[in-house]
Parts: C-alpha cells; structure tokens; sequence
C-alpha cells in the first residue's frame, strides 16, 4: 500500500518538478545569454535567448515567452535587423498587455520608438517614448524615466532642436548620478558631447566624449567604448586632425566588428573614408566608402520598409479584432435586435421598391405602346406625303405639256396669219391707186 502511495505521489511531483526545473533554467538561460549581450556576443546572447522562449512555450509560461520575445527583439535590434526586430517586440507587447505587466508595457514602447526613429518617423518615435515615460513616472521607476528623457533627447537632437535635448540629457544625467548608474552616466555625457558637437563647440563637446569613454573603459562597455572612439574621431576631423581622426574612427571599426554591431560600423567607415580623403590616401577612402555604401544599402533598403509597414499593420488590425470581439460580446442582445429591426426595415424598404419597379414597368410598357403608334402613324403620314409628290409632279408635268402646245400654236398661227397692219397698208395703196 505504501508502495503504491509513494508511486501516486512520484506522479503527482513529477509535473510540478518539471516546472519548476524548466523555469529556473529558463532563467538561467536569460542570465547567460545577458552576460554575452554585456560582451557584446550577439550571436551566443540569441541561442540563449531562443531556448528560454522554447522552454516557455513548452511550459505554457506566458510572462516567460513575452520576456523571451522582448530580448530576442533587442538582439535584432543591436544587429540592425529592424524589421525582425519589430517583429518580436509586437509579440512581447501583446503578451504584456494581456498579462497587465505595465514594466513589460513601457520597454516594448520604448523598443518600438527606437524602431521609428531609424525609420526616420520623430513624430510617433515621441508618441511612443512618452507613453514609455507616463508608464514609467506612475510605476515610480527613475531609471525608466531617465531613459526615456535620452530618447526623446535623441529625437529633439535629430530634429536640431538642440536646447530641448540637451535639457532632456541633463535631466536624465542628473537621475542617473543620483542612483549611482555609472552606465548611465557615461551614456549622457557623450550625448551631451554630442549637442556640443552639433553646436559647434567641439572643445567642449571632446572633454565630454574623453569623460565617457573614462567611465566605459573599466566596465569593459565594448558597445559604450565603440560609441565613444567614434565621436572622438568625427570630432577630430572637424578640428582637421586627420591622424587621430583615422586612429579613433579605425579603433570605432573594430570594436563594432567584434560585436557584429553593423548599424555602426557601417557610419565607422565613412568616418575613415572622409578622413583618408583629408589627407590624400585616396585608395583607403574610396575602399571605405564602397563598404560605406554596402552597409548602408543592406540595411536600410526598401525591402526593410515594407516589412515594417506589414508587421504594424499586421498587429494594428489584429488588436482591432480583438477590441471588435470584446464588444460584440458584451453588447450580443442589442445587436441582436437591431439586426431584427434592421431586417424588417429591410423588407420594408423591399417591398416599396417593388412597387416602384413595377409602376415603372407599367408606365415603360405605356409609353413602349403609344411610342409603337406614333411611329405607324409617322409612316402612314410619309408615305401619304410620298403620293402627294409624286401626284404633284404628274400635274407639273402634264400642265408643262399642254402650256408648251398652246405656245406652239399661237407661234403657228401667227406664222400663217397675215397682220392687221400689212392689210390695211395694202388697201390704202389700192384706194389710191382708184
């Protein structure tokens, strides 16, 4: 009997355990596959990635696969795939809203910006990471706020607002040194950097780039580092210092290689081609720029916009079917006798114009009939007339005859008849004569 029991028993743990098993290396999955994001291992960080989602869906764990998607998506993103990208942060997204995880929420909007901002789309990259920022400002998460102050701070950069994004850097700089975010701090200075760049104050923007690479060079921040090196260099071909410009841009190239950031490297090579072409070295410029132009046509070809344009309609239309569903449910009843009304109205409206119909019918068939009659009587009409001409020209004819016979007599008599003159003239010689 106990035998048996602990049998029972086995079986009953044996789901529960595996459960429990699967999620804890699921998690771990996540854990490694963050740390090579942290190197800057794309590719390992995916294969990781990838057996958490299957492990999740295997498990039916719904926060496990919208957490899985998220970070999928941010590996596309790193690699430049934006519309797969996408793609995975719509599917995150509609898991999170279905769970109701606000946390989960607010990064699928910020991702999502992010990909509108590449598109170039500032407009909804702002609508987005303010959404983001609400989110964030009624969930208490600092952190969460201060990035979404650097991405609108990106997009006001973008639009050359530059006094709008060197506040919002500002804020988000002052948020991250008071938690201590040391990533963080190195990320605004080099943005800050940057405004100063655009505004032409590249002193001041180069003390700001050399303060963030700093800070990025003992976390080993391969991604922070290469962001860094290729500022210096732009900076430094703008102060015409094309040695360190090459130094700095190449150092960028390769740090972006290791980490198979191609976005970047792509803008690394056209740092090296302006560079070598300050200086004459014309073969390595027109080399770079080929590369320049390669990455930039893989990456931003037509191709990506359609797909981006597919997967947005794609989730815009299937979240209005589910909102199309939800009230069709709760409002079943009313539909259901406005559908009644709707068709007796329907007959109704049927029968009226039946009746028309047929009264046009009707009055058609009437004026078909008198249409018929006036056309027989027009013909009996033309071809009275037809006779009456021909009758007429008989006569014209006859009466010519008769009036050409009269003047042909009267020529006659007068040619046989002697004048009335000639007469007299001749009895009047006769009398005188006597």
């Amino acid at each position: 009997m106990k035998k048996i029991l602990y049998i029972f028993l086995y079986f009953i743990s044996c789901p529960i355990l595996y459960a429990q098993n699967s999620d804890s290396l699921s998690k771990n999955y996540i854990k490694v596959g963050k740390s090579f994001i942290d190197k800057g291992n794309y590719s390992a960080a995916l294969t990781y990635f990838q057996k958490s989602l299957k492990i999740n869906e295997e498990t039916h764990n719904e926060v496990g696969q919208a957490d899985a998607y998220k970070d999928i998506g941010n590996i596309y993103w790193y690699q430049a795939n934006y519309p797969k990208a996408l793609d995975y942060y719509l599917h995150a997204l509609k898991k999170y809203e279905k769970l109701g995880n606000l946390k989960g929420v607010e990064a699928c909007f910020t991702n999502i910006g992010n990909i509108y901002v590449n598109q170039p789309n500032y407009a909804k990259a702002l609508e987005y990471y303010q959404k983001s920022l609400k989110i964030c400002e009624e969930i208490s998460d600092k952190r969460g706020v201060g990035i979404c102050y650097t991405n609108m701070g990106n997009v006001y950069l973008n639009q050359f607002q530059y006094t709008k994004a060197l506040n919002c850097y500002l804020k988000d700089l002052k948020i991250c040194q008071e938690i201590d975010d040391k990533h963080g701090v190195g990320q605004c200075f080099s943005n800050i950097g940057i405004v100063y760049k655009e505004q032409n104050n590249y002193q001041e923007a180069l003390q700001y780039q050399l303060k963030a690479l700093s800070i990025r060079r003992p976390m080993d921040d391969k991604q922070g580092m290469g962001n860094c090196y290729f500022n210096i260099g732009r900076l430094y071909i703008d102060l015409l210092n094309y040695k360190l410009a090459i130094q700095y841009s190449d150092s960028s190239l390769q740090m972006f290689k290791e980490i198979g950031d191609i976005d970047e490297e792509c803008y690394a090579y056209e740092s090296l081609a302006i560079a070598y072409n300050k200086i004459g070295k014309y073969k390595e410029a027109y080399e770079s720029n080929v590369k320049f132009k390669q990455f930039t046509d893989s990456i931003f070809n037509v191709d990506n916009s359609r797909q981006l344009g597919d997967l947005k309609t794609q989730f815009e239309v299937e979240k209005k079917e589910a909102e199309l569903k939800i009230k069709a449910e709760a409002e079943q009843g009313k539909l259901k006798a406005i559908g009644a009304e709707e068709k007796k109205r329907q007959r109704l409206v049927l029968a009226l114009v039946s009746c028309v119909l047929l009264l046009v019918a009707v009055f058609s068939l009437f004026l078909y009939k008198r249409f018929k009659v006036t056309q027989k009587q027009k013909k009996v009409i033309e071809e009275q007339k037809v006779l009456v001409d021909m009758a007429y020209h008989e006569l014209h004819e006859k009466n010519k005859e008769v009036m050409d016979s009269i003047r042909y007599a009267k020529r006659i008599q007068t040619a046989l008849i002697t004048s009335e003159k000639y007469i007299a003239s001749s009895l009047t010689k006769l009398i005188k004569k006597l």
